[in-house]
């Protein structure tokens, strides 16, 4: 594949970097992110490139191409073979093992999807972006609390246009989630349940092992693997194939577990429809089955607290005024209880639920004080019946994938871009600090308290720790 000449690689990059465009995607971006994005690039097409593109990535990749033909130039994977479909899919790129060496030797790349393991999240994205690369990376973000804040910041300071991989948040759902809430159909909402089946275990159910110790056995390593650079900036460890290529997720050491891979794409709704996104949580508690220090728990529970949220109010009460419904203008957003079911626990089935009406395996409720939201349906059904039919007030999106590559062309931000989505992550990777095996004896007394702006814990210097994580020797942010 032929690459523009310097000239026209530093006319695409002036265009994709330094922007004018300053109108704000619907509800999800705050306003320190306005004015970031430039105008359509000249070729009208982007210079792509994939970071770990042997399986979540080999599915954004395709996602993208769907939506939008855009130049692919250079794909990276430390598994030649579990990368080999990919390769072929665009056999003009340019393949790499080490991001780090394609970042520095492929200079017309404008923009780059991150989809490796958790634990090189944060890595990836922010070498991208350091080189002023616009960066889609998938949830859940990353894998550490401290690294989601640097990612976000190091976006801001870059003015580069980001996306997370919670494609939900593009959807109907989340939207007519936001339009119920807003318009009052159940009344403030005071506690917000979340539940998903993962990691569930079974014959024919199983995503990935939690709760088991770490293998005796240290087979060879494959030839197609870089298994050092798949370690990257984790410990070292001997090669097993209970790691890799899509085993890890729930190791402490690669990856989030349940709530780290579900929770950005399940909370993602709640957070936005409750006005959580620029309000950190006052505290976080976390019960689950036996912990060990290898892998997350079969299942677990975590409660937050977040308090009232009075500077919402007047957005909210602007957006749905003049509009049809039972308390239009007149929302209110007080403190509000947020709890996270995973390992196929779930909340206690709520009164009003019509018998014929499942739970499921995933889903999520949201009590207020005139009745509560099961999924996307009001209930009690006499509360549904007063309330009639919402209007639809919030702009759709016609794909998740669609909006990031145009706002690196210049249109608006994206849905989940790191303003959005760092906080967010943040929220979800502080219930992962209070599943830590280390303080399960003492979170059994007290939750622990957290002061957002400051990134600690005020009641428990031990939690600290887990905040952020140490790197082998080679690698730091």
């Amino acid at each position: 594949m032929k690459t523009d000449s310097r000239q026209s690689r530093f006319t695409r990059r002036q265009f994709l970097r330094h922007s004018g465009a300053s109108t704000a995607a619907f509800f999800v971006v705050p306003s320190a992110v306005l004015g970031l994005r430039g105008q359509t690039a000249p070729s009208g097409k982007l210079n792509l490139a994939g970071v770990g593109v042997g399986g979540q990535g080999a599915s954004d990749l395709r996602s993208i191409m769907n939506v939008s033909q855009e130049n692919m130039v250079a794909l990276c994977d430390v598994d030649w073979g579990h990368a080999a479909g990919t390769f072929r899919r665009f056999p003009d790129a340019r393949k790499f093992k080490d991001y780090r060496q394609m970042l520095d030797e492929v200079k017309d790349i404008d923009a780059v999807v991150v989809a490796t393991p958790d634990h090189h999240h944060a890595f990836a994205a922010i070498a991208a972006i350091q080189r002023g690369k616009h960066v889609y990376c998938e949830k859940p973000l990353t894998h550490s609390v401290w690294e989601a804040r640097q990612l976000a910041e190091a976006a801001r300071a870059a003015k580069v246009a980001t996306q997370m991989g919670n494609q939900g948040q593009a959807s109907e759902g989340t939207r007519r989630l936001c339009e119920l809430v807003w318009a009052g159909a159940v009344g403030p909402v005071r506690e917000a349940h979340i539940w998903t089946d993962r990691p569930s275990q079974g014959l024919f159910n199983e995503y990935w092992p939690q709760g088991v110790p770490r293998p005796k056995e240290t087979p060879p390593v494959p030839d197609t693997l870089a298994w050092d650079l798949w370690l990257g900036p984790a410990p070292e460890r001997p090669y097993n194939p209970i790691y890799c290529p899509f085993r890890w997720r729930g190791w402490w050491d690669f990856g989030t577990g349940a709530l780290g891979d579900i929770g950005c794409h399940a909370m993602d709704p709640v957070f936005r429809a409750l006005k959580l996104g620029d309000t950190p949580p006052g505290s976080v508690q976390a019960s689950s089955t036996r912990v060990n220090e290898e892998t997350y728990p079969l299942g677990s529970m975590v409660t937050y607290t977040f308090p009232a949220r009075p500077a919402a109010v007047q957005a909210i009460n602007a957006h749905v005024r003049g509009q049809d419904g039972p308390s239009a203008g007149a929302v209110a957003m007080p403190p509000v209880k947020v709890v996270w079911y995973d390992g196929g626990l779930r909340p206690p089935r709520p009164e009003g639920l019509e018998d014929e009406q499942v739970m499921g395996d995933n889903g999520r409720l949201l009590i207020g004080d005139q009745g509560f939201i099961l999924n996307d349906r009001v209930y009690p059904e006499a509360r549904r019946k007063e309330i009639g039919e919402i209007p639809r007030s919030i702009p759709r999106v016609k794909d998740h994938y669609l909006e990031w590559i145009e706002s690196c062309k210049g249109g608006k931000p994206a849905g989940s871009n790191f303003d959005w989505a760092g906080p967010l992550a943040e929220a979800v990777l502080l219930g992962n600090v209070a599943l830590r095996v280390g303080l399960r004896n003492a979170l059994t007394r007290y939750r622990l308290l957290w002061d957002g702006p400051g990134l600690k814990v005020t009641n428990l210097e031990e939690a600290n720790r887990f905040i952020r994580r140490e790197y082998r020797q080679g690698w730091s942010l």
